[in-house]
């Protein structure tokens, strides 16, 4: 079995940390390790990296708010909704409504339920059969008592990638503070925080070649957050803890490294996928999920595919088990989220796009990174092939 970074398909997930980037960090580590909060020579060294870091994060991203630090995505999208609630809320009078959609991430659930927990009311817009919210109902629930919406702008698992300014424009009109979670949209294409007129977004390093454990707060100028716990007041008092320089450096080349590649070939990872993505449609008992790129571009993440496996009966096949079997082929591809691997097998991402048992238990997902080659694809179409007919048989 071949395990190379040829045959790694689950950029969805995590991605591998850049030459240049891992280059970074070693320097960060060896000459400003000391505590940015110290005052002695040490400490300035690291607090002037920190800063260096953080306005080039903020130019690279057109963020004019402020930007805090955090370990990850997860941690990112609890402080902006407990955050953002606790200032919105103080628990007197009618109970506030956050909204989200019917696919978001397991984070942004989790932090609906703490927040469901406090007195909020929690609703779930609505999606198509592609993935994508459903603006109608959208449009009805932005109401009062909504206060506070959270919308993943790229669905990690089925691709669907949200008309965030629209969306945006709709929340200012009804004066709905927007937090977006473009975890998986950093790195696919540039983003302009301001321009794009949300309130707060998370992101994440390690989907765009960056370090793990390090994530990112984008907030508009003048918003107010509690935070999720005290200590030393690092972070202008939104996120206590000694910030971890070398990692924050990190994420500000890897941004900026994308950046330059999306500029020098924008559609670099769209030439790549839509021919791969037709050889295996091509294929008998395979069908996309998520929105089709042929019909609606914008609509879906452009190194992104997924699909839903069959037998030659026509019976759903397991996912996972399609996992299995392409590794022992020397590819690397996911089944749902990474993020929500355990448990059930039935995807809710697909029962929530009106998918049945069976079905939404059958999906997989394809997604490339930035050192693919064609040439590293051509073996996928024919191990995919080989996995239906074993699982098939």
């Amino acid at each position: 079995m071949a395990s190379t970074l040829q045959g790694y398909l689950d950029c969805s997930a995590t991605t591998p940390l850049a030459p240049e980037v891992a280059a970074e960090m070693a320097h960060v580590q060896a000459s400003a390790w000391g505590n940015p909060s110290s005052l002695h020579g040490y400490g300035v060294a690291a607090a002037e990296v920190l800063e260096r870091s953080r306005q080039r994060l903020a130019m690279a991203l057109g963020c004019s708010g402020r930007l805090c630090f955090s370990s990850g995505g997860t941690e990112s999208i609890h402080l902006a909704l407990l955050g953002a609630a606790a200032q919105l809320w103080s628990g007197n009078g009618q109970a506030p409504r956050l909204l989200i959609s019917a696919v978001e991430h397991p984070a942004t659930n989790a932090a609906a339920e703490r927040l469901a927990a406090l007195g909020w009311q929690v609703e779930r817009v609505p999606v198509t059969q592609e993935g994508l919210l459903d603006l109608e109902a959208f449009q009805q629930l932005l109401a009062p008592p909504t206060r506070l919406v959270s919308l993943i702008w790229g669905q990690s698992e089925v691709g669907a990638l949200l008309p965030l300014m629209e969306i945006a424009q709709r929340c200012r009109q009804a004066g709905v503070l927007l937090h977006v979670d473009a975890v998986q949209v950093a790195g696919q294409q540039a983003i302009s925080f301001d321009a794009l007129g949300v309130d707060l977004m998370s992101l994440a390093a390690h989907k765009l070649r960056g370090p793990r454990g390090i994530g990112l707060l984008l907030t508009r100028p003048g918003l107010e957050l509690q935070p999720l716990f005290g200590g030393g007041g690092q972070e202008g008092g939104w996120r206590a803890g000694t910030e971890a320089v070398a990692l924050i450096a990190g994420f500000a080349l890897a941004v900026e490294r994308r950046h330059r590649l999306l500029s020098e070939a924008p559609e670099a990872m769209v030439q790549l996928r839509d021919p791969l993505l037709q050889q295996l449609l091509d294929l008998p008992g395979l069908s996309l999920s998520g929105p089709d790129p042929s019909q609606q571009p914008s609509a879906r993440l452009p190194h992104h595919i997924s699909l839903l496996v069959r037998s030659d009966a026509g019976l759903p096949l397991s996912g996972r088990a399609v996992v299995r079997q392409l590794w022992s082929q020397g590819f690397a591809i996911s089944s749902g989220s990474a993020c929500s691997a355990h448990g059930d097998a039935r995807s809710p991402v697909l029962t929530a796009m009106g998918y049945d048992a069976a079905t939404a238990a059958s999906g997989i997902r394809i997604s490339l990174g930035d050192w693919h080659q064609p040439s590293d694809l051509h073996g996928l179409p024919e191990a995919l092939r080989r996995a239906r007919l074993e699982l098939s048989t």
